[in-house]
């Protein structure tokens, strides 16, 4: 029985060791996190940012409506027909573009208020293949 508990001892003793080498306990590095921020240096919720007074405009958003990702231009035409309809200002952009595939349409910025989520649900039940996203305007032509 004495030499069970020894032999038990021992396999405890090289477990331990093998285990350690394995994985050793070290201290974690942290970055703080003033380091991440850069230049927003504090959280502030929706409640305090600040109003912008009703004389000035408010910046619009950077990005930019597409819909579309047509394969076919005669769906693409009858998408074309119905924002026309909703009057919803957009443009055309060409097919031959490597990003996109497909026919895309690029809803003008004022008209962006016409085309809320719960409109582009409904587009999406008419027009099966319809997909939207928002992209950064810059190195597209502006509306004329």
């Amino acid at each position: 029985m004495r030499w069970l508990f020894l032999l038990l001892l021992v396999l405890n003793v090289f477990y331990y060791i093998w285990h350690q080498q394995e994985a050793p306990l070290r201290a974690k590095d942290v970055t703080p996190l003033s380091l991440y921020r850069g230049s927003q240096q504090d959280i502030r919720l929706l409640s305090e940012t600040e109003v912008a007074p009703k004389d000035k405009p408010v910046q619009a958003d950077p990005g930019c409506l597409y819909v579309g990702g047509f394969v076919r231009q005669d769906v693409a035409q009858g998408l074309e027909r119905r924002l026309t309809g909703m009057e919803v200002k957009f443009q055309a952009l060409p097919r031959g573009s490597s990003e996109s595939v497909g026919y895309w349409l690029r809803v003008a910025p004022e008209s962006r208020r016409w085309l809320d989520d719960l409109q582009l649900i409904n587009l999406s039940k008419e027009f099966n293949e319809l997909k939207h996203k928002i992209m950064p305007c810059e190195g597209v032509a502006p509306f004329e």
